[in-house]
């Protein structure tokens, strides 16, 4: 935990929203509709605005990223991207960020829900046990599904993702 708090710490101490770049492979991954960010200034974004952020490792080499940026040209996940911070990162090109930010390993394609303070959100996961981080990649109804709780509960009633989170049941949200 030492070693994640350091990471994001550096993080926010090296970003400034004047160097907000597009990352590597975001036109693959529908770069034309989705506003990706780096680590740096997504991360600096979410703290800021209070956001939150969802971040997607993946590997260039990896059949299963292939298929999984389809899953972000469905109009209901554009549209929900519009409430978060999205940040694209190749986990073999930066190898520091998949590693300080793998909570179960540091497996592709891999899909973690982060508050404005960084932490993980546990409860928004896909269905797989064995790799929680891991949402459906053939089909985008999970990843939707995901997003819009997430935003649900980020929502401005009171309630808040932290609440919403430890409310939920089973991990998950019925």
């Amino acid at each position: 935990m030492t070693r994640f708090l350091a990471f994001v710490i550096g993080v926010l101490l090296s970003a400034t929203p004047s160097n907000a770049k597009s990352p590597d492979l975001a036109d693959a991954w529908n770069g034309a509709a989705i506003d990706w960010r780096d680590i740096k200034s997504g991360i600096y974004e979410a703290s800021t605005t209070g956001k939150t952020a969802i971040m997607v490792f993946h590997a260039p080499w990896c059949s299963a990223c292939k298929r999984y940026r389809e899953v972000f040209k469905d109009s209901g996940v554009v549209e929900a991207s519009k409430k978060f911070v999205m940040i694209l990162i190749d986990a073999d090109a930066d190898k520091m960020s998949n590693g300080a930010f793998s909570p179960d390993g540091t497996y592709v394609p891999r899909t973690i829900f982060l508050n404005s303070q960084g932490d993980v959100l546990p409860n928004f996961v896909g269905r797989d046990p064995k790799y929680p981080h891991t949402i459906d990649v053939d089909n985008p109804d999970e990843l939707r599904a995901l997003m819009l709780k997430a935003s649900a509960a980020a929502a401005p009633d009171g309630i808040g993702v932290e609440r919403a989170t430890k409310t939920s049941t089973g991990g998950r949200f019925d």
